[in-house]
C-alpha cells in the first residue's frame, strides 16, 4: 500500500500537517505548575449537578495553580444540538459563581471552541495517521456491522470490529479504495489498532497514573475505532485527543464512566505522538434510594435534585450548594471549615488527592443543615436582594411585595423579617432556601396569612376569645419585651393559669395550663402557628395596626 497516495486521495484539500498545527497553538505562556482545565459539554441543554461538580474540580485547579479554565462546546453530533444550550451552560455555572477565562463564551488564542468548528484541524491529524499506516478506510455499511455484533454475540466474543474482524477493511489494496470511492460507497476513518496482545500470548496493559486514583492498570486498547466519520467530524474520542493537546490541556477531569475509554484516548495519544493530559476520574454522585436503601447513582428521571435548574427554582443559594459540593469532593474540609468559619470558600486548599475515588453520597437533608449555616452568615439586607431575585425566577407575583413599599411591606419590611432571630449567642437557624423561607415566613404578608393550626386543648374556645379580649385591651405597642410579658403572665394567672410552665407540672389539678397555652393562643392569632419565633418581636415588625387587626379577626 502506498500510504502517501492513500493520504493524498483521501484528503485532498488538507494541506497542513500537525507540525503547523502545534506552532500555532503554542504551550501556554503560564507559571510554572499552572494547571489549564476544561469542561466539554455537548450543547443537548440540560446542564446536571455532575457538571458542576467536574466544573468545580476545573475551576479549583486552575485558579488555585494560577492556570487557565476553559470551555469548549463538543458539539460533533448535531443530532444532539439545543438551540441556546451554550447560553443555559455559562449562564447555569454563573449563577454558582463558576466562569470560565477563554473558550466558547469569550473566545480566545486557542480556538476555535466549538468542535463543529474544528473539522480541518481534525482532518489534518487524521491524514498523517493514514499517511503513516496507522489508520485506514472502512467501507462496512451498516448491515455488515450488524452481522458482525449477531457472529460476535454468539460466539460471545467481545463485541467492535478488531483482530480478524477488522482484517477485510485493514487489507484493501488501493486500487479497491479508489473503486470504492469511484462508486460513491461511504466510509470511516478507523484507527489501526496495535492490539493489546503481546509476543508471548499474553495480555499487554496500558499503566496511568490518575490524579485521584492512582496508579490504574488496564489491558490495552485492540479496537479499531472509528476516529473520522463519514462526515468527516471525528468522534469523541479522537476530537478529545486533539483537542486536549492543541488547547494545552494539563489535566482533564471527568466521571469514572470514562474508564473504559481510556485505552483507546491513550493509544490515540501514542499513534499521534502527543504527550496525554493527567487524567482526573471523579466518584460517580451517588444516593441512598429511600424504596430499598442501598445506594444507586443518580437519575435524571427519578432525582429532580440531578438538574442545576432544580437549586435554581428551589431557592438554593449557590454558595450553600458549594460548600456542600466541598464535603463531598474533600475529605478534610468540614475540619478546615469548622476552624476557619470565617474564611472564604476560595482560600481552602483543594486537593485532588483528598478526592473519593468510590461513589460520591450526595445527601440532601445535609446540603439543607449546610445551607442553614450559609445563610445564617450572609446580612439580612443581602439575603433578602437574593429572595427578590429568587422571586423573580420562581414566584414573580411576590416580587412586588419584596420590592415596593407601596404594597405595605418592601425590601426594609423583608430585610427585617430575614434578620429576626438571628443576633444572639444561639441565633436561629430557620432558613433553608427560596421556596422553604417564602413558606416560612409567609404569614408576615396578609395576602397569604392563614390559622394553620388549632388552639392548644388545655384552652377551651371561650377561654381562647377572652384571652384575645384581654390581650387586646392591655396591648401596648410601646411595651418592651419585659413588660409585655409580663402582661401576658398577668391574663395567664387571672384566668386561672400557671404563671411557670414548671408550676403546671408539678400541680396540674390546679390550673387549667400554664402560660405558655396562653401564649401560643396569641402566637396563633398573630401568625397562625403554634411554632414560630418571638411573638414580640414578630409584633415589632407586623406594626401595631396589622398586629391588632389580626387579633380582632379571630374574635368574629
Amino acid at each position: 500500500m502506498d500510504n502517501q497516495k492513500l493520504a493524498q486521495l483521501l484528503f485532498p484539500a488538507i494541506t497542513g500537517t500537525p507540525e503547523d498545527l502545534q506552532r500555532q497553538f503554542p504551550p501556554r505562556d503560564l507559571p510554572e505548575g499552572a494547571k489549564v482545565t476544561r469542561m466539554g459539554p455537548s450543547p443537548t441543554g440540560f446542564i446536571h449537578l455532575g457538571n458542576l461538580y467536574g466544573a468545580f474540580v476545573d475551576e479549583r485547579m486552575a485558579h488555585l495553580s494560577g492556570g487557565t479554565f476553559y470551555l469548549r462546546i463538543e458539539d460533533t453530533d448535531d443530532k444532539r444540538y439545543v438551540e441556546g444550550a451554550v447560553e443555559t451552560i455559562t449562564s447555569s455555572l454563573a449563577f454558582f459563581g463558576i466562569g470560565f477565562d477563554e473558550g466558547a463564551c469569550s473566545d480566545g488564542a486557542y480556538g476555535p471552541y466549538f468542535q463543529s468548528q474544528r473539522a480541518e484541524i481534525y482532518q489534518t491529524f487524521v491524514k498523517d495517521l493514514v499517511r503513516r499506516g496507522l489508520a485506514y478506510p472502512c467501507f462496512l455499511t451498516e448491515e455488515d456491522l450488524a452481522r458482525i455484533r449477531a457472529e460476535q454475540e454468539a460466539n460471545k466474543e467481545t463485541t467492535g470490529i478488531y483482530g480478524r474482524y477488522a482484517e477485510k477493511s485493514r487489507s484493501l489494496t488501493l486500487e479497491e479504495i479508489e473503486d470504492n470511492l469511484r462508486q460513491g460507497k461511504s466510509y470511516v476513518i478507523r484507527l489501526r489498532s496495535s492490539g493489546n496482545t503481546e509476543p508471548d500470548g499474553s495480555v499487554r496493559y496500558i499503566h496511568v497514573k490518575d490524579a485521584i486514583r492512582g496508579d490504574v492498570s488496564m489491558p490495552a486498547n485492540d479496537q479499531d475505532v472509528v476516529i473520522l466519520k463519514a462526515t468527516g467530524i471525528p468522534t469523541y474520542h479522537f476530537a478529545h485527543v486533539v483537542d486536549d493537546y492543541l488547547m494545552r490541556t494539563t489535566h482533564v477531569v471527568r466521571g469514572e464512566e470514562w474508564l473504559m475509554s481510556l485505552p483507546i484516548h491513550i493509544e490515540l495519544f501514542e499513534k499521534l505522538g502527543l504527550e496525554p493530559p493527567v487524567y482526573c476520574h471523579t466518584a460517580v454522585l451517588m444516593k441512598l434510594d429511600e424504596e430499598t436503601g442501598n445506594k444507586r447513582k443518580l437519575s435524571k428521571r427519578k432525582d429532580p435534585e440531578l438538574s442545576l435548574d432544580y437549586y435554581r427554582s428551589e431557592g438554593y443559594h449557590p454558595q450553600a450548594v458549594k460548600e456542600y459540593l466541598m464535603t463531598i469532593l474533600n475529605s478534610d474540609f468540614e475540619e478546615w471549615r469548622a476552624a476557619n468559619p470565617e474564611t472564604p470558600l476560595e482560600d481552602f486548599p483543594f486537593s485532588t488527592e483528598k478526592m473519593n475515588s468510590a461513589g460520591a453520597l450526595f445527601d440532601l437533608n445535609k446540603l439543607n443543615d449546610i445551607s442553614k449555616d450559609v445563610l445564617l452568615g450572609i446580612p439580612a439586607r443581602e439575603l433578602a436582594g437574593f429572595l427578590t431575585d429568587w422571586a423573580a425566577l420562581a414566584r414573580p407575583e411576590l416580587v412586588p411585595l419584596f420590592t415596593d413599599a407601596d404594597t405595605g411591606y418592601g425590601p426594609d419590611y423583608l430585610t427585617k423579617i430575614l434578620d429576626l432571630g438571628r443576633s444572639g449567642n444561639k441565633p436561629r437557624k430557620d432558613l433553608i432556601y427560596g421556596r422553604q423561607i417564602f413558606d416560612f415566613i409567609g404569614y408576615f404578608f396578609d395576602e397569604y396569612f392563614r390559622v394553620e393550626e388549632t388552639i392548644p386543648e388545655n384552652v377551651s374556645d371561650e377561654d381562647a376569645r377572652e384571652i384575645l379580649r384581654r390581650y387586646l385591651d392591655t396591648y401596648d405597642h410601646s411595651d418592651d419585651q419585659g413588660q409585655w410579658f409580663d402582661k401576658i403572665r398577668a391574663i395567664a394567672v387571672d384566668m386561672g393559669y400557671a404563671a411557670k410552665p414548671k408550676d403546671y407540672k408539678k400541680h396540674p389539678e390546679d390550673y387549667k395550663g400554664h402560660v405558655g397555652h396562653v401564649s401560643t393562643v396569641i402566637r396563633l392569632a398573630v401568625m397562625g402557628r403554634t411554632q414560630s419565633p418571638d411573638v414580640w418581636e414578630i409584633q415589632q415588625i407586623l406594626g401595631e395596626d396589622r398586629t391588632k387587626a389580626r387579633l380582632r379577626a379571630l374574635l368574629v
